[in-house]
């Protein structure tokens, strides 16, 4: 079959009848075009036919027979994908060729009916609504598309022109489609490896066959799996197709065993043990940062309680006595969320190849520094022995942290083979064994005192993670609103289905739905406004500052309300989090011809670290950022930080701008771009100094420390409720966050708007589920877990209070986590608001809030 792409007459063979996507990226090597969802979800695989966009993984490669074809490689230069560069309309780029190949169809249609005038936000979402962002870069695609059409972008350099500077380092390469991921690298002799899993929720393997066919085990010491889609082996061949006809020959043996899927009674105790003794209890995988670092008493299925109390005893008197003196001044409840699903649009990938006693590994990962660290101990090879790259990684949120199963099955399969294996994840399997944030029960308990000061504080949350345990919900409570008696449990659910893993604020979102929504009822019933209330419970001065902000925002002194059909509501959540570094991170500057270039074993995953490494370093010399260059996602480099936790930044920025003074009294001083050209090799290594005052820790546990002050969080939203069909939109949201200065103020921006675009889908759309019968995982593909698209996103403002942490070198701290927590909570306010119902039951899906709006 031949065909036009890009320009260019090719030829292929189609007798296996691939897809267009298919023959795109494995054949033609146009790996920009990128295969996500497989069921024409996303947009992410999006080309362009005769100018007209399809989605390449439904498109029969058949079909491209004598037409002409645009991936995004061949847009390169095109005003939509400077616009989405210069305007920063991405984060982990996964998406972004997708968008950027749809857009520019978009941007041709609109040109010739509209010329160059600005589309709104309406029209733009129309024409990109089959197109899914995981990060939630969706405002600056609302302005990059805008800009692109009005003509801001037209002017390409001319020859020898210097390309304008962009707001993140990658984004040139992100947006033509060059950047290359774990899932578009195809070296000689690659093999693919497929992982086996389990289809029972709970049995115990007696054996595999695989007769002459080379297998590797993925069982635990026990042998028994305790989930549908557990890993229990893998295989590998020479293409996927064959992969997975090779695992289907594999004959597994299973003593299905009685399963616990039930959480209700996991929560009694009752049912068959997950876990039969101490040995398997050990081996439980971990749902938060700090699996079981607070030790806690197993009942059955049931663990904890794991405690943060202050005073409790005194806290359920008062609650008691309350009950019964004071009823109006109590505030109860039992608050469940659902389950969230990571969603990273790039699925865990690894691709690992043995070399002359070397481990190479190309691995989708947080945590590349780690991931090294982890699999020289679980291959029994020196850790200087083990090289692991990510130099782009599409999404994680959490969940690519440590040595996950597609790192150890491409490493095995690797080793057994003698050849490079690439694992990744399909779809199916992403969501089933991806990770996701746990679904929870919370009982809450508040009580005011006569003067209206919080009194009393009980929190008791059962998290529920499948076969993991960690959940850490009701003891973030402790750090909210001063000093009052409470009592704080947690425990953990146990039960046959696959673990949660950490997810961005691991229970802040959680426990910020219950608590916030119980804060909001206790202004109602004291007649207080619930901003008022807040701020004068909550002693931090930076929130304060916040609270004062968001006070004085129209919207919140407006009309709202409403009796017809459709009803707008106001609502306000405040939260905090601690600040979190790893104190030991290390950036080395080295000169090579001219340019100094800042290395550091930390990886990007489209939070902006390299991006922010590199202005650290120029800002700290005094050069142009073109005289900088920072390489990171390399684990052989200087110590640094994994991207969790709220810490890249605080840890980087510190030990750049200790690098850079380093090198400045390396050369001597003065100016220092004016040195540079003789200063070829000149090498220094820049250490992350302590805090003034020192860290609240005075030791790290697994790289992290907890360093001194709150970041915090207030804000504040609009919504539209439709009371005939139970429909919720978010009109605007306005989000506070007090996290001292901000490096990067575009991508910082970023981050905090897709912060907001995530809770969203946490309050309103998003919500795993199992089978009740088998443990097996429904939502499976894009089309049943739903995440939000462009078209779901409010207008977001961010307005950044940036005081209260001189004490920290640089003067800033992270924020990708506090800027999540409280949005769910604020928009389940503006609910109650417009309608006067509470959602006490998440998401706030449209049968719930019509049975709740009818009774």
């Amino acid at each position: 079959m031949e065909f036009e792409v890009n320009g260019a007459r090719r030829a292929v063979d189609v007798d296996d009848d691939p897809t267009a996507v298919e023959v795109v990226r494995d054949r033609l090597g146009l790996t920009g075009t990128k295969l996500v969802c497989a069921g024409g979800v996303c947009g992410a695989c999006t080309i362009q036919v005769d100018g007209e966009p399809r989605v390449s993984c439904l498109t029969p490669a058949v079909g491209l027979a004598g037409r002409r074809v645009t991936t995004v490689e061949g847009l390169a230069g095109h005003p939509v994908a400077r616009a989405f560069a210069g305007e920063d309309a991405l984060q982990c780029g996964y998406c972004t060729p997708g968008f950027v190949v749809e857009a520019a169809a978009f941007f041709e249609r609109w040109r010739d009916t509209h010329g160059r005038t600005r589309p709104g936000r309406e029209q733009i979402a129309d024409a990109l609504a089959g197109h899914l962002c995981r990060c939630g870069a969706y405002e600056g695609i609302f302005k990059a598309v805008a800009a692109a059409c009005a003509g801001d972008y037209d002017t390409a350099p001319t020859h020898g022109e210097a390309a304008p500077a962009v707001p993140r380092a990658e984004a040139p390469e992100k947006t033509a489609g060059s950047a290359r991921y774990t899932t578009d690298l195809r070296p000689d002799g690659l093999l693919e490896g497929v992982i086996i899993r389990s289809p029972h929720a709970h049995a115990h393997v007696r054996s595999l066959e695989a007769g002459d066919l080379p297998l590797v085990p993925l069982l635990p010491p026990d042998g028994v799996v305790r989930y549908v889609g557990q890993p229990v082996a893998a295989v590998a061949a020479p293409d996927r197709a064959s992969a997975r006809a090779a695992a289907a020959r594999v004959t597994v043996d299973y003593e299905v065993l009685p399963a616990a899927l039930d959480a209700r009674q996991a929560r009694s105790g009752e049912g068959p043990l997950v876990y039969e003794d101490k040995a398997a209890r050990k081996r439980a995988p971990g749902s938060g940062e700090s699996p079981q670092l607070v030790p806690a008493r197993w009942r059955g299925n049931l663990r904890g309680p794991s405690a943060m109390s202050k005073r409790p005893a005194t806290a359920v008197r008062r609650i008691t006595e309350a009950r019964s003196r004071n009823p109006e001044r109590v505030v109860e409840g039992v608050f469940t969320t659902a389950a969230q699903t990571h969603t990273p649009l790039e699925p865990h990938a690894c691709l690992a190849h043995w070399v002359d006693g070397t481990l190479h590994l190309e691995v989708s990962t947080q945590s590349i520094k780690r991931t090294a660290e982890l699999a020289a101990e679980r291959f029994g090879v020196p850790v200087e022995r083990v090289v692991a790259r990510a130099v782009h990684v599409g999404g994680g949120f959490g969940c690519k942290m440590g040595l996950t199963s597609d790192v150890v099955a491409a490493v095995e399969l690797a080793r057994l083979h003698g050849a490079p294996v690439r694992v990744v994840l399909d779809r199916d399997e992403e969501l089933t064994d991806g990770g996701y944030r746990p679904g929870t029960r919370i009982r809450l308990a508040m009580v005011a005192d006569a003067s209206g000061d919080l009194s009393a504080l009980a929190m008791d949350a059962d998290t529920d993670g499948g076969v993991s345990v960690g959940g850490s919900v009701a003891s973030l409570a402790r750090f909210m609103y001063g000093k009052a008696p409470r009592r704080l449990r947690d425990f953990d659910t146990l039960t046959h289905r696959p673990p949660a893993a950490p997810f961005r604020g691991p229970g802040g979102p959680t426990m910020c739905w219950a608590l916030e929504q119980a804060v909001d009822e206790m202004a109602h019933r004291l007649g207080q406004d619930p901003i008022a209330l807040r701020r004068r419970w909550d002693g931090n001065p930076k929130r304060h500052a916040l609270y004062e902000w968001a006070a004085a925002l129209p919207v919140w002194s407006g009309p709202r309300g409403g009796t017809g059909r459709f009803r707008r509501g106001v609502g306000v959540a405040a939260a905090n989090w601690l600040y979190f570094l790893d104190p030991v991170t290390e950036v080395e500057l080295t000169v090579e011809n001219g340019i100094v270039v800042a290395r550091c074993a930390v990886q990007d995953m489209g939070t902006g670290s390299r991006t922010v490494l590199r202005r650290a370093v120029a800002e700290g010399l005094g050069v142009p950022e073109g005289r900088v260059r920072a390489e990171v996602g390399r684990s052989d480099a200087v110590h640094g930080p994994t991207s969790g936790g709220s810490r890249t930044t605080p840890s980087i920025v510190p030990a750049a701008l200790d690098a850079a003074t380093r090198l400045r009294d390396a050369l001597g001083g003065g100016d220092i771009a004016a040195r540079l050209d003789a200063a070829h090799g000149v090498r220094v290594t820049g250490r992350r100094p302590r805090d003034r005052r020192g860290f609240v820790t005075p030791f790290t546990l697994g790289g992290i420390a907890i360093g001194r002050g709150f970041t915090g969080s207030v804000q504040v939203s609009e919504v539209e409720v439709d009371t005939r069909l139970g429909r919720i939109r978010p009109l605007r949201v306005w989000s506070g966050i007090a996290a001292g200065r901000i490096h990067e103020d575009r991508l910082a921006r970023s981050q905090c708007e897709g912060a907001v675009v995530q809770g969203i889908g946490y309050a309103l759309y998003e919500e795993r589920r199992t089978d009740p019968a088998t443990g097996r995982v429904l939502t499976e593909n894009l089309e049943d877990y739903r995440i939000p698209g462009i078209g779901d996103t409010p207008e977001i403002t961010v307005h950044f209070h940036q005081e209260g942490f001189e004490h920290v070198p640089g003067g800033g701290v992270g924020l990708g986590e506090i800027s999540t927590l409280p949005t769910a909570a604020c928009l389940a306010n503006a609910v109650h608001d417009a309608t006067g119902w509470r959602p006490y039951d998440m998401p706030i899906r449209p049968d719930r809030l019509l049975k709740g709006l009818a009774t």
